[in-house]
């Protein structure tokens, strides 16, 4: 078989697993509902922010990070927004279990 021939199947199998579609709708659900739209890309672009000043090493700005987690913790409150984080976890999971799967067969090349 054709690496690339398994990399296309392998594709497909995501976009048809339960994890895919489940966050698909719901993603879908929020992107057309206006104020969980607004409330969502404020709380990504937070998070964004925060990670980023993380990786390059700069100190935790604590305002910013207060401001994010009361965000999180009022979207929480709908219970879309709630389905929908428990979604992008899971489908993140499937994500990096397949990546462990990858690194794991070509970890030998890599060392």
């Amino acid at each position: 078989m054709n690496i690339y021939d398994t990399a296309n199947r392998l594709a497909y199998e995501i976009k048809q697993s339960e994890e895919f579609n489940n966050y698909k709708k719901l993603k879908e659900e929020v992107q057309n509902t206006p104020e969980l739209k607004d409330k969502l890309n404020n709380f990504e672009k937070a998070r964004y922010e925060i990670q980023i000043a993380s990786i390059q090493g700069q100190e935790q700005n604590k305002e910013k990070a207060v401001d994010m987690q009361n965000l999180y913790l009022e979207l929480i409150q709908n219970e879309t927004m709630k389905k929908y984080f428990d979604a992008e976890l899971k489908f993140n999971v499937l994500l990096t279990d397949v990546n462990k799967i990858i690194a794991d067969a070509v970890q030998d090349l890599i060392k």
